[in-house]
């Protein structure tokens, strides 16, 4: 007999997968996601210009870079490496700091002041104005620029009042104010008469320092990870030095009277450089350009430095009154775009996968790194893949500081949770331009609120199993277990592709509700035998993926979110959880074996205690407890504040029930009042009072003649005659009870 062998073995055939696309703006579609080097990702993002509060257009792209970030490594698995920048050297910070060291000084000063002298100053701020509003061409800037002179003259006129009374406290009160109201403009028109004299380097360094910190304070309120590294240009300046000499060294950046500028026309003409790669059809759009080189950089002097108005500044020459550094070519400060390509390159090397920032930064910034980076290295690239976040509008409208409409990150806060914030960017796509209104903000809040019901309601149903014997856990697998099995196995897969997808946050959630809906469904048809342990896995994987979107913070391995709405505080809430519960479970059963014995006995005391206990006590607790039809209950440990809330408006629905209750049963005693009040009028009477529409009347008491004096028409009295002859069986009927009576 022959040696018996192992049959052949048929390989499975790998289904096909969906691979990881992200729209790629140098391309302008989505691209495979390919890195340079194997599983690890170098990731670079243009940090803020920290010259004042972060506000919700940095949650825009603070969260949605964190949002990617984690999905990138902690659900694809890629080793990234994220760098950030701050820029704390800019024109912008130059002028804001001089700016508002000025007023200082003069607003300290300004209480020894006559009123006079602040007269005379006031007319010089507002001509300073006057001029900067008729200049102005944006309608909506224009409307600011004259709500602010109004404010700066009621201020103004307020304070002479007062100093003709000679109220010493309303002085100071009405002085305090007017210095409020005219902070920007007096600081303007200081900084244009003294800025120049403005040499401590100290003035410079301060405002930076102080919002960054505050910066960096809201990316944590928010539950952003915080960069691999973080990079200032501050620190950076010999390694900008460095880099601008090199594409000078390149023949693609030129010296002009201490200053050094791209020469874009060089860069452009050279085979394997292309200038505006990201926005080609912006090029030559000097607005932009201008914009992109700061206030103090467009003055005519500098402009005319220029061998082309398309070239741009990578070292700018100080002049009085703003900070310097030593360089080959005088003192002077890095350009905005050189900054990023030199601290970049200090990191990665000559290139890298993934460069962020906001849309609107692709022209003239990012090109601008673009070249001269290509330049420094002499080559055709430098970045694989650019990801651009969206625009933020606040209402429909843009967002602009320049405005002054724009809402802080702090401000935002005070209304919604961090993870409502977060839920309504997950709801949105990462690269188009999202709306932050009540509608959005309502649309996260009711997702939250969905998910949170299904985790509270998971934990209620499972727990009793879980806590018992370790055998009862386990129940009959049956066709319904199959199904949602199914469901489940294809939501994940929906998820899958969703995120492979340019990872698409909006459409995997909508995979998650309609499995939570699935589940839901599961449960309701199902009650007397549910599979736990099913329900805990779909309820888990749920938690995990919001775990991976930032959504939820902590430690992993519960279900749902933790006491506190999971931010950055309450890390152990989930401890708290599973320390409490068996505490509160005690205090629930023994209050529903009181109930039960209450409605037995007909005891509506007792029964008002425990509904006290329920609606009153146990919410202030944070706990929620739900009676059920069946004698049983439900007890959830529920985020305090949101407990309240619900309370506040199920008080608020009763009232109006009650209000409209009230409503309802004074209009019905108003209505019979009336036709009580109709009953009782004499039919000759009926039309004698309504002398706006009639003038003459007849024995019977029906109208002859209408208001201008003309005959009633036979038709019209017919109708008159008719309510009439009603009216007199009402009467007969009035009369009839009386004399009953």
């Amino acid at each position: 007999m022959s040696k018996r062998v192992q049959p052949a073995w048929q390989a499975p055939k790998p289904a096909a997968r969906p691979k990881l696309r992200l729209y790629n703006s140098l391309t302008r579609q989505k691209e495979d996601f390919v890195p340079l080097e194997g599983n690890n990702v170098k990731w670079y993002s243009c940090g803020p210009t920290v010259y004042d509060a972060s506000h919700m257009g940095h949650a825009r792209s603070y969260i949605s870079f964190d949002i990617l970030r984690r999905i990138l490594s902690d659900y694809f698995g890629y080793n990234v490496h994220y760098v950030m920048n701050i820029t704390d050297i800019d024109d912008k910070i130059i002028k804001r700091a001089r700016q508002y060291h000025l007023y200082e000084k003069y607003a300290n000063a300004a209480t020894q002041l006559p009123l006079e002298r602040l007269l005379t100053d006031q007319k010089e701020v507002l001509t300073q104005l006057q001029v900067k509003c008729d200049k102005n061409t944006d309608a909506d800037k224009k409307v600011m620029l004259e709500k602010m002179l109004q404010r700066m003259t009621d201020a103004m006129e307020a304070l002479t009042k007062a100093v003709s009374v000679g109220d010493k406290e309303k002085i100071a009160k009405t002085r305090d104010h007017y210095l409020a109201e005219a902070k920007d403009p007096i600081a303007e028109w200081l900084d244009g008469k003294d800025g120049a004299n403005v040499s401590d380097n100290s003035v410079f360094e301060a405002l930076p320092r102080y919002w960054e910190d505050q910066f960096h304070n809201d990316m944590k309120s928010l539950n952003i990870l915080p960069p691999d590294v973080l990079t200032r240009v501050s620190e950076y300046v010999p390694q900008i030095v460095a880099f601008i000499q090199r594409i000078i060294d390149n023949g693609l950046a030129y010296d002009a009277n201490g200053s050094v500028y791209f020469d874009v026309n060089g860069f452009d003409k050279r085979e394997k450089h292309h200038y505006a790669k990201l926005v080609p059809e912006a090029y030559g759009d000097t607005a932009s350009l201008q914009e992109g080189e700061g206030d103090l950089s467009v003055t005519e002097d500098r402009l005319s430095e220029k061998r082309s108005p398309n070239d741009f500044a990578l070292w700018k020459a100080s002049k009085a009154g703003e900070p310097w550094w030593d360089s080959p070519w005088g003192r002077g400060r890095p350009g905005w775009h050189i900054e990023c390509s030199a601290m970049a390159s200090d990191i990665f090397g000559s290139t890298f996968d993934i460069h962020t920032g906001g849309v609107d930064l692709k022209f003239p910034h990012h090109d601008n790194e673009l070249a001269q980076s290509e330049a420094a290295y002499n080559e055709s690239e430098w970045v694989k893949y650019f990801l651009h976040t969206g625009h933020l509008t606040i209402a429909g409208c843009k967002m602009s500081k320049s405005l002054k409409n724009f809402i802080t990150i702090q401000e935002a806060l005070k209304k919604h949770s961090a993870t409502q914030l977060r839920l309504a960017f997950l709801l949105h796509s990462w690269k188009d331009t999202l709306d932050y209104s009540e509608n959005t903000m309502e649309m996260a809040t009711q997702y939250e609120k969905f998910l949170n019901e299904f985790f509270l309601n998971v934990k209620d149903l499972t727990r009793l199993v879980l806590t018992g014997k370790a055998m009862d856990q386990f129940t009959e697998w049956t066709s319904l277990e199959s199904a949602l099995q199914t469901k489940f196995g294809e939501a994940q897969a929906q998820v899958h592709a969703a995120l492979c997808d340019n990872i698409d946050t909006r459409s995997a959630l909508d995979s998650i509700r309609e499995l939570v809906s699935n589940t839901n469904i599961y449960i309701r048809d199902n009650k007397s035998r549910l599979n736990h342990l099913l329900l805990r896995k779909i309820a888990t994987y749920i938690t995990n993926l919001l775990h991976t979107f930032g959504a939820i913070n902590g430690p992993r391995g519960g279900i749902g979110f933790p006491l506190g709405g999971g931010d950055s505080n309450n890390a152990a809430s989930i401890d708290q959880e599973s320390l409490l519960m068996p505490y509160v479970q005690s205090v629930a059963e023994f209050r529903n074996l009181v109930r039960e014995q209450a409605k037995g006995l007909k005891a509506f005391d007792i029964l008002k205690l425990c509904d006290d206990l329920r609606d009153d006590v146990l919410p202030n607790l944070g706990v929620r407890l739900e009676d059920k039809d069946d004698g049983k209950f439900a007890v959830k440990l529920v985020d305090r504040e949101m407990l309240l809330r619900e309370r506040e408006a199920k008080q608020a629905a009763e009232a109006e029930r009650a209000a409209e209750k009230a409503r309802k049963k004074r209009a019905l005693e108003e209505a019979a009042a009336a036709k009580e009040a109709q009953r009782r009028i004499n039919p000759k009477d009926m039309f004698i009072s309504e002398t706006e529409k009639y003038s003459a009347f007849g024995e019977d008491g029906l109208p002859t003649h209408d208001k201008e004096g003309k005959e009633i028409s036979k038709g019209q009295l017919k109708k008159l005659q008719k309510l009439q002859q009603q009216q007199e069986q009402r009467y007969k009927e009035y009369l009839a009870t009386v004399n009953t009576a």
